[in-house]
Order: C-alpha cells, then sequence, then structure tokens
C-alpha cells in the first residue's frame, strides 16, 4: 500500500484552512496512487495554540470528521489526522483513521503526554493498542512521545500490527527520534512505522521535520528534510512476510524473564 506522509504544521488556529491543506494534500497523494494520507499530530487545529486547543476540541464524529471523510471518499484514499478531542469534560490528544469510503476505522488517544504544556491541557488516554485493519495490513496508532516508550510498540508486534503509524509533534533536539530510533523501533518489532513529523516553528517550539517510514528491516523507504512536504513509500505486505519468517526477535522472547520489567 502506497502511503503518504504529509510533513506540515498546517495554518494554527484555523480548522477551515487545516481541513484546506489536508484535501489539497489528499489530491495529490491520491495522484501519486497512494491509498493512505497521514497527518501529523494535531494537525487539525495547530499544536502550539494553549487555550485555543479547548475551544476548538470537537467529537471524534464532529464535523470536522465528517468533512475529512468527505474529503477521503472524494479522493478515495484512507486518512489518518492528529485533533484535539472533546469528551465530555475532557480533552484528549487524539489521531483518527477514516476508510476511502468515509468509515472512522479507529481513534487512538495518547496514552504518554510530553511536558507541562501537554499535561496541561489534555486528559491521558488509557488504551494502548487500537487496531483497524486496512487494505489487508493490521493499522496501528500511537502518537509521538508513545513510540519512544519500547513496551508500546512491543505490545502492537505482539498483537499482530503490519503499519504502525505515528502523527507527531517532535521537537528540537530530539531529531534522534527520526532518525535513529524509529527505524530500530520497526526492525525489533518487525513491522512497518509511518512517523509524520510538524515543521517550522509555532509558538515556542521548533518542530524538526524528518517525517519517516521505516521497514522491517530498519530501512527507511522515504526521509523527508525539514520543510514542508509530502513523502510517499511503500508498505509491503510480501516483504514483511518474509522479513517475520526470517527475523527470530518476537519467537525467541522469553516472556516468564520480564516480569520484573512491569
Amino acid at each position: 500500500m502506497r502511503t503518504a506522509l504529509l510533513q506540515s504544521s498546517g495554518r494554527p488556529g484555523s480548522t477551515v484552512e487545516n481541513l484546506k491543506v489536508l484535501d489539497e494534500a489528499a489530491g495529490r497523494a491520491a495522484a501519486a496512487g497512494a491509498g493512505l494520507l497521514l497527518a501529523p499530530e494535531m494537525f487539525l487545529t495547530g499544536y502550539a495554540i494553549g487555550d485555543d486547543i479547548g475551544r476548538l476540541a470537537e467529537p471524534a464524529d464532529g464535523d470536522c470528521a465528517d468533512a475529512i471523510a468527505e474529503t477521503a471518499t472524494r479522493h478515495g484514499l484512507a486518512i489518518a489526522y492528529g485533533y484535539p478531542e472533546r469528551d465530555g469534560d475532557a480533552v484528549f490528544n487524539s489521531a483518527q483513521l477514516i476508510s476511502a469510503d468515509g468509515t472512522r476505522l479507529a481513534n487512538y488517544r495518547k496514552t504518554h503526554l510530553f511536558g507541562c504544556f501537554e499535561r496541561d491541557h489534555f486528559t491521558s488516554g488509557d488504551q494502548p493498542v487500537v487496531q483497524a485493519e486496512l487494505d489487508g495490513l493490521r493499522v496501528g496508532i500511537l502518537i509521538c512521545y508513545d513510540v519512544e516508550f519500547p513496551e508500546n510498540v512491543r505490545a502492537h508486534a505482539l498483537a499482530g500490527t503490519d503499519l504502525l503509524v505515528v502523527p507527531t509533534a517532535q521537537m528540537h533536539p530530539f531529531q534522534f527520534v527520526a532518525e535513529s530510533m524509529i527505524p530500530v523501533r520497526a526492525f525489533e518489532n518487525q513491522m512497518y512505522i509511518a512517523y509524520v513529523n510538524r515543521a517550522g516553528r509555532e509558538g515556542e517550539f521548533e518542530f524538526v521535520g524528518l517525517s519517516t517510514l521505516a521497514g522491517p528491516d530498519g530501512i527507511a523507504r522515504t526521509r523527508a528534510g525539514r520543510a514542508e512536504e509530502l513523502v510517499l513509500a511503500d508498505v509491503d505486505p510480501a516483504f514483511l512476510a518474509a522479513s517475520r519468517e526470517a527475523n527470530p526477535y518476537l519467537r525467541d522472547r522469553r516472556p516468564g524473564l520480564y516480569g520484573p520489567l512491569v
């Protein structure tokens, strides 16, 4: 499945403009043969927007979700995007996957909040593994900081995730995550990982870009630079199956030894 990564901070503070950016990117991705378009963490509203997070937050089935479903249907590809999700009085840092026919397939709430900014504005999610079936692949979702905890990614591996999508707001000086950690996570867990970041300065943060899709061999299939960019790469189920057959990591685990870790 050809996968497109939209590295962009969009237009912080404007859901209307961000929906336009996403629609334009969906057109370009579909024209390039993509079956899935990924947008970064909090793409719908912007990340460093302070109390506007609460003002712009909406339910998983809100008006913006309907607009993105229409975009997905019109361009004929699935879309995953980050947004602030309101559920009663709580606001979650969430990511939603919508299919090419407009069906809401999965919604994930970030479980590991990073820094005072996120802890001041969001409630932590408590469901570590969220998955959906898409074009013969089992797609899982994490958000940014979540992927830096090896337990999270291993849980997805044990649950059979083939492609882990990770909308991200990765900032300076943590670029080593995209450059080094993501390929290693993909290799040690025998999966594809698509890590899609924001780019440029936003408020007090400087996002480093470097979006990448890494394969189960630990090799990046594509890597963006530091500016706004749309990059594409293929997720190959046959290669994944062969890699899992050849790599003994998951088969050679000894869970009985790992109890003290938790």
